[in-house]
């Protein structure tokens, strides 16, 4: 470390680039500071914070030369709120950030400065995307609180709009918030373990409107439940699910182990392309279904199907990904370790009247085993991973099995950037990399990459 930066230092320094979670980077004798807020090409004034022997943090004071860039974020509580770093960096800009972010991780880790990293493909309009939203409650000082956490704590930053929600979750979060103690309902308190409402999540399908509502509680039954329903069915009409979770366990994790219908269905529907898909209040769906249409798309095209092939689906999950590629395949067989997942799959694979998916739970590592000794072979893999990358196991099954063309859908660039390097090292090429916006006014950036098998292999 040089001892030239030290605690509350006031420094004037020039920003290089952007961390992985959008902080800005400045070095100071070769001694890198993560600066919240400022942006590549910047002069700003730091307070420097906290010093470790290889990095240190600094607060933003004042920018003396700005990026053309930067603009002004619309967000209200956007230098508080945990939820968008990047809202400060124009969207043709974070786009920009973003292929950097992927070209610099697979250069660096993945050592293939050969591979293209493609132009990230971005949306038309960036705004009002989610169509789900997890919003914890809390009191605080006497009154209820909903928003979302200050970034790395749990304290709650109080609002009644999120940009990039839809406007149904504002509306129930504010009213809620408004009336739970005129009904007598406590919000949770996590010191304490005490209160009642712990989160709302709003769910909703893009192509059909439905909206399911989860309302995550400490206890099962609570007498004012009635009230709360005709609150939530009055300010959206449109609703046609509302569940109840129950979790009463005094931790971080949002959702307990029983959940049951209070109104209505137990999931809503929606789809990508052609194909619907059944969303119960614990599936895994893709938050953003406009670019989950392009990520899919890609990963499809990748796959370069003519109807012949037969395709596994590593980490299928409710089978999203299975049953668009089953559209062009001869088969596809999904694998996934958790059974309500494939439970999901099949009722989808039925939903849609497709007959040439298959789906089974369990490790990945060890299914795709079993259905070779079965006699299957296969064209293509599909995986789609985890924030944690592939597993050992399932990078080893891949290289002993060797289908001759991998499609690898990532959602962070640093495991996709190891695991590319493992796969290389067994006789695989990465072809190209296409980055997608999945998240945008994050630092997240999703890629799907193309493996294909060396023929002396």
């Amino acid at each position: 470390m040089s001892f030239s930066v030290k605690r509350n230092d006031r420094l004037n320094v020039f920003v290089e680039d952007l961390t992985h979670d959008g902080s800005g980077v400045a070095k100071v004798d070769g001694y890198p500071l993560f600066i919240p807020g400022a942006l590549p090409g910047e002069e700003v004034d730091i307070l420097v914070g906290k010093t470790l022997k290889k990095y240190g943090f600094a607060r933003l004071l004042n920018v003396t030369k700005e990026s053309p860039d930067r603009v002004e974020p619309p967000c209200h509580v956007f230098s508080e709120c945990g939820g968008c770093q990047m809202q400060h960096l124009s969207y043709e800009g974070q786009l920009v950030q973003k292929r950097k972010t992927v070209r610099d991780v697979i250069d660096r880790v993945g050592k293939l400065p050969h591979v293209p990293v493609h132009p990230v493909k971005g949306m038309k309009d960036p705004w009002r995307y989610r169509n789900k939203s997890q919003i914890p409650f809390a009191e605080q000082d006497g009154k209820v609180v909903s928003g979302f956490y200050r970034t790395r704590t749990h304290h709650i930053v109080d609002t009644d709009i999120c940009l990039i929600q839809s406007n149904e979750a504002d509306e129930l979060m504010t009213a809620l918030k408004m009336e739970l103690h005129n009904m007598g309902v406590d919000a949770y308190d996590e010191r304490t373990n005490l209160g009642m409402l712990r989160h709302l999540i709003v769910r909703k399908g893009r192509t059909t409107g439905e909206i399911m509502v989860i309302l995550v509680t400490r206890k099962k039954k609570f007498t004012q439940q009635d009230a709360v329903i005709e609150l939530i069915k009055r300010v959206v009409p449109e609703v046609t699910s509302i569940m109840q979770n129950v979790n009463s366990e005094k931790t971080n994790v949002i959702f307990g182990d029983y959940t049951v219908p209070l109104y209505g269905k137990s999931f809503i529907v929606d789809s990508i392309g052609d194909i619907d898909f059944e969303i119960s209040a614990r599936s895994f769906y893709q938050i953003n279904p406009e670019q989950t249409e392009v990520l899919y798309g890609q990963a499809l095209e990748y796959a370069q199907l003519t109807g012949n092939e037969s395709v596994i689906d590593a980490y299928c999950g409710i089978g999203t990904i299975s049953l668009f590629l089953a559209q062009k395949a001869k088969e596809v067989y999904g694998v996934e370790i958790v059974p309500e997942a494939i439970a999901d799959a099949k009722r989808n694979a039925q939903l849609n009247e497709i007959d040439n998916a298959f789906f089974e739970a369990g490790p990945a590592e060890v299914v795709i085993p079993k259905w070779y000794a079965e006699g299957k072979r296969f064209d293509v893999l599909v995986v789609d991973p985890p924030r944690k990358g592939c597993d050992e196991e399932l990078l080893n099954t891949i290289l002993e099995y060797k289908p001759k063309r991998v499609v690898y859908v990532s959602c962070n660039p640093g495991t996709l950037a190891r695991d590319l390097r493992i796969l290389e090292d067994g006789g695989y090429r990465t072809q190209e990399i296409q980055p997608v916006d999945m998240f945008p006014h994050s630092s997240h950036v999703e890629c799907v990459a193309l493996l294909e098998r060396e023929m002396s292999n």
